[in-house]
């Protein structure tokens, strides 16, 4: 009879620890994908009051568009996000949650002004079609890495060392301007943050603690949901660079 009862209680914990880590992970991927809408919505905002298009179909700059890609103000809209998002991952620990909260809708608002410059160079329906991709591809990676019980550090810790190797070349590639180089990178661009994808999701699953207070579980999760952004974000830019077709 007690060995019933503790197989019970064993199995009450089990269901509720499964129960707060699906919530829980719920909660980031929600937390995500409002970021991505932010994003797209600021870079498609900012993008229509930035361009016109003349009766020939040709695209050119407002005033506002000349000042935000052509002027030394571009660097600004480029170099914010990375500016706040070390000031947000430096700081969440001392941050209230719906402060962290606000400073990430700010930082997905931010990258989408960032990355409008990118409706400049594609086409609208392949921005859209490389999004789904992504979307597809992303959802694919992170479930693996929410449901294998293989563990994935080590491809992890592989991948980390590729980013810094990746960022390396990409500044490199500024002053040589080699296409075959570039086609490289975007190649590496997109094996690095797949994996990224499914290690980082493993990660944040195992961060999951049941016995958290909601200020902590909160923080987890918005940090989670940057994680997960960034990985999607770059994934995005990456296979751009392959599927986008370009403005005439």
């Amino acid at each position: 009879m007690a060995e019933l009862r503790n197989f019970e209680t064993r199995s009450q914990t089990g269901a509720m620890i499964d129960e707060g880590l699906r919530a829980y992970m719920l909660k980031v991927y929600n937390l995500m994908a409002i970021g991505i809408a932010i994003t797209g919505v600021a870079a498609y905002g900012l993008f229509s009051m930035a361009t016109v298009t003349d009766a020939s179909g040709n695209l050119g700059l407002t005033s506002l568009g000349a000042t935000l890609y052509t002027s030394p103000l571009r660097w600004v809209v480029i170099f914010a996000p990375l500016a706040l998002v070390f000031y947000l991952s430096f700081r969440v620990h001392k941050m209230s949650v719906s402060a962290a909260q606000t400073t990430f809708w700010v930082y997905a608002a931010l990258m989408g002004a960032s990355l409008s410059s990118l409706m400049l160079i594609y086409t609208g329906e392949s921005i859209v079609q490389t999004f789904f991709v992504t979307a597809a591809s992303f959802g694919a990676l992170s479930l693996y890495g929410y449901t294998t019980k293989r563990d994935l550090s080590a491809m992890g810790s592989f991948m980390v060392m590729g980013l810094f190797g990746l960022i390396i070349a990409s500044l490199v590639n500024i002053f040589l301007q080699s296409s075959g180089l570039q086609w490289a990178i975007s190649v590496l661009g997109v094996v690095i943050f797949a994996g990224l994808t499914a290690w980082d999701t493993q990660k944040i699953k195992e961060m999951y603690y049941e016995g958290d207070g909601a200020e902590v579980a909160g923080r987890k999760a918005i940090m989670g949901a940057l994680t997960l952004y960034l990985d999607f974000v770059n994934l995005f830019v990456f296979l751009l660079r392959f599927m986008g077709n370009s403005r005439n």
